[in-house]
């Protein structure tokens, strides 16, 4: 399917899923169509077709349904294959015999955060986008207010107020001429149900015969025909009311994910020609430097050029302590500067930020079913012709039969059309995921769409990368063993050796040596030695930072010391010997660290009856060590076929797998799980290879992930339940004769409403 032959759209006023449903099969008739998902949370419409097709004519059906539509700029994500940065060696096979002799080896450092958020492909034009769609309504009555100013202030506002005032004076004028009363109550019936019965015509010549609006019509011009002319007004003006509500309720979900974007502050400060000026947010090019002060929001994505400073991330990550970043490091759009200003040079775009793509990502992932969905909008094509076959036969079987009453049981007809209203089931499921995937987005759990979501509760196992993603991706220094000088001395000389170098064990002791804050003279005659390590001149002393087999084949090792270096290769950990003046004066031993939550996050998995497991290509000793530390299963040693073959071992034994990996190094295994979830490598690379992706590298995401589904599939479950049970229980006591039109409609109307407001509830989870 080429990228070109797919439009997406903004259309305004859609606020139950029997809106999507009408636009759907609508924009399907059009000739060249192929596909058409439309997202009622989102507010969005992508329609794939062969490139033959009018979009012209596209729109022109949307507005005839009473809809307003506007193309978004641009095509969707161009879906690259990640598989050609196939790193193989990302998970490096630290041999920690030959430790140091890797200085020249190129390693794949996992900083992929600051990669250029370049990805051209996506538009995020249009976030902000005011929804000009409530100003074209027309009569269409499914506009939601809560999208821009007050309820009352929308199309569908102004229209149940107006249809309440007519029902008022009706009352008003029925009670003092009581003659007139039932032409006064049609006329208050009209003032509603004249747009209703527009789009009930629109819809119905578009391919949706069955639609709510047509239902309700029939309904109240039975009422009329029947003399119930009171009820036929009251029941347009609750059907308005409810539709109102469901508005509401829609525009909430909306909201909470779009409020996402309202984080990115609207203007910057930029530095330009030697001065500092404000410009909006929207205009910084990737590559500008901006200035933010102490207190202030950061406004684009980037890499800190100069200053300090305590970064609050818990607008965008939910992490509640700030993060002390410095030079080099990455940050994000939408969180606040803390103590110090920052220099910083832009790398995303406003269209191309992480909140941006996390909002484009979200309303995707809406658009796309999930199979409980698919269902249920297959169970409601069935369901509601069958009403009203129902409501036809309660209507005529009794008086044709039996001679009962024609008007009484027409009445019973007509409230079972009323109850038979689908839009709560309907509605049942999207909604749910729509909150589920909101929620979730906001601390940094994205699913592409509601199948992912659906299929994390049902994972019985999960397989983990361990470079990048159990640990942090990086050696830290573990040990320092001094000989006959002090632990500062040992690391200071050390790190001498080290300047300049980009080697992941010299960043390693380069960085311990600045955070513990030991001297670090400049050095003369430094250079390296080919497989062995580097040696240089400080201060009249002969220095040497050797692996330990060229420190011994200097003899430079006792067997003590020698020990030593056993015993934290058996750690897993890399060694490097300092000798000063040929005597060996220290031992370094560094390791790639299980990140701070990997043993807390694994404990929840376990609690939560799933299994996990470890895949690496790292050496079995340092697998062995990582995996004893977090009490974890592992295999070592793997190539990324392996690691693929493994998840495929696991998916025979029955179990239902999620493979975790960085995305990079990982496709196969990604790919062959029942579910991928990218951590750790990166949000760019996470974004595009994987079915979800955990952006903030906390192992405990994953668990958190999969209760969030199953959080969510309970509530589809009990929102079903809802919508079918008021409907069983009004369905018998309308039959029975004791319930009729208005109950009806309140019915349908309160099981859309309740069914809404307990999705909603998901979007307040902590999670």
């Amino acid at each position: 399917m080429s990228e070109a032959a797919q439009a997406r759209y903004r259309v305004g006023g859609m606020d139950c899923a029997a809106c999507a449903t009408k636009i759907d099969t609508a924009v399907r008739r059009v000739p060249g169509v192929e596909d058409v998902s439309v997202s009622v949370t989102a507010g969005t419409m992508t329609v794939r077709h062969d490139g033959s097709s009018d979009l012209k004519a596209i729109e022109k059906k949307v507005t005839g349904l009473g809809y307003s539509v506007a193309p978004l700029t641009g095509k969707a994500p161009v879906r690259e294959s990640k598989t050609d940065h196939d790193h193989a060696h990302h998970d490096h096979d630290h041999d920690h015999g030959h430790d140091h002799d890797h200085h020249g080896h190129e390693h794949d450092d996992h900083d992929h955060e600051g990669h250029d958020h370049d990805h051209a492909g996506h538009d995020h034009a249009d976030h902000g986008h005011s929804h000009g769609a409530e100003e074209v309504e027309g009569l269409h009555g499914h506009d939601h207010g809560p999208m821009i100013g007050p309820w009352w202030q929308s199309k569908k506002g102004r229209l149940t107020i107006l249809s309440g005032l007519a029902l008022v004076v009706a009352y008003v004028v029925g009670h003092l001429v009581p003659s007139i009363a039932p032409y006064a109550f049609i006329i208050a019936m009209l003032v509603g149900l004249v747009p209703i019965a527009r789009r009930a015509v629109m819809a119905a010549l578009s391919g949706t015969p069955f639609s709510i609006e047509m239902l309700m019509t029939i309904a109240a011009v039975g009422a009329v025909i029947i003399n119930a002319g009171e009820e036929a007004a009251t029941v347009v003006f609750l059907f308005l009311v409810g539709e109102l509500l469901e508005g509401v309720a829609a525009g909430k979900a909306r909201a909470s994910i779009q409020s996402l974007t309202t984080l990115v502050p609207k203007n910057a400060l930029l530095e330009a020609d030697g001065e500092v000026k404000e410009v909006p947010a929207e205009t910084l090019a990737v590559g500008s430097v901006i200035l933010v002060r102490p207190g202030d929001r950061i406004s684009a994505d980037g890499t800190i050029l100069s200053g300090e400073s305590a970064i609050d991330e818990a607008p965008v990550t939910g992490e509640s302590t700030p993060v002390r970043k410095g030079a080099g490091e990455p940050v994000f759009a939408g969180t606040v500067n803390g103590d110090a200003a920052l220099r910083i040079r832009v790398t995303a775009a406003a269209e191309d930020n992480t909140i941006a793509r996390v909002v484009k990502l979200v309303e995707e992932a809406q658009e796309s079913k999930a199979p409980t969905e698919r269902f249920i909008d297959r169970f409601s094509r069935y369901y509601t012709p069958g009403v009203v076959v129902v409501a036809a036969l309660v209507a005529v079987l009794q008086p044709l039969l039996m001679g009962g009453a024609w008007g009484e049981w027409i009445y019973k007809g007509l409230a079972i059309l009323l109850i038979g209203c689908p839009c709560a089931l309907v509605i049942s499921t999207p909604a749910a995921i729509a909150a589920s995937l909101s929620a979730g987005a906001r601390r940094g759990l994205l699913m592409k769409g509601g199948a992912v979501l659906e299929s994390l509760g049902k994972v019985t196992a999960v397989a983990f990368d361990k470079t990048g993603t159990l640990t942090e991706g990086k050696p830290q220094v573990t040990d320092i063993i001094a000989y006959g000088r002090s632990e500062a001395e040992v690391l200071s000389r050390a790190a001498v050796l080290e300047q300049g170098s980009s080697h992941p064990l010299a960043l390693a002791i380069l960085n311990r040596a600045k955070a513990d804050a030991v001297p670090v003279p400049p050095a003369f005659e430094v250079e390296a030695l080919p497989g062995k390590g580097m040696t240089g001149k400080v201060g009249g002393e002969m220095l040497d930072l050797l692996s330990p087999p060229a420190a011994r084949e200097r003899g430079a090792l006792n067997a003590e010391q020698d020990e030593r270096v056993a015993a934290l290769n058996g750690a897993g950990k890399s060694v490097s010997v300092l000798l000063i003046n040929g005597v060996a004066a220290g031992l370094i031993g560094m390791r790639d660290e299980p990140r701070d939550d990997a043993k807390s996050g694994l404990a929840t998995l376990k609690a939560a009856g799933v299994r996990a497991i470890m895949l690496t290509g790292d050496n079995k000793r340092t697998a062995a060590a990582v995996a004893g530390d977090l009490g974890i299963d592992w295999r070592g040693e793997l190539l990324p076929q392996d690691k693929q073959r493994i998840v495929g071992e696991l998916k025979k034994e029955g179990l239902f797998v999620a493979k975790v990996g960085d995305g990079i190094n990982d496709a196969p295994a990604l790919a062959a799980a029942d579910v991928g979830i990218a951590m750790g490598g990166g949000t760019d690379v996470a974004l595009e290879t994987a079915d979800a992706a955990v952006l903030h590298g906390r192992v405990g995401d994953v668990a958190r992930m999969i209760d969030l589904s199953k959080r969510t599939m309970r509530n589809i479950f009990q929102n079903i339940t809802i919508a079918l049970g008021l409907k069983a229980v009004f369905l018998v006591t309308t039959i029975v004769g004791i319930t009729g039109l208005w109950p009806a409609i309140l019915a349908d109307t309160g099981a859309t409403v309740l069914v809404t407001m307990n999705a909603l509830r998901l979007l307040r989870i902590k999670i």
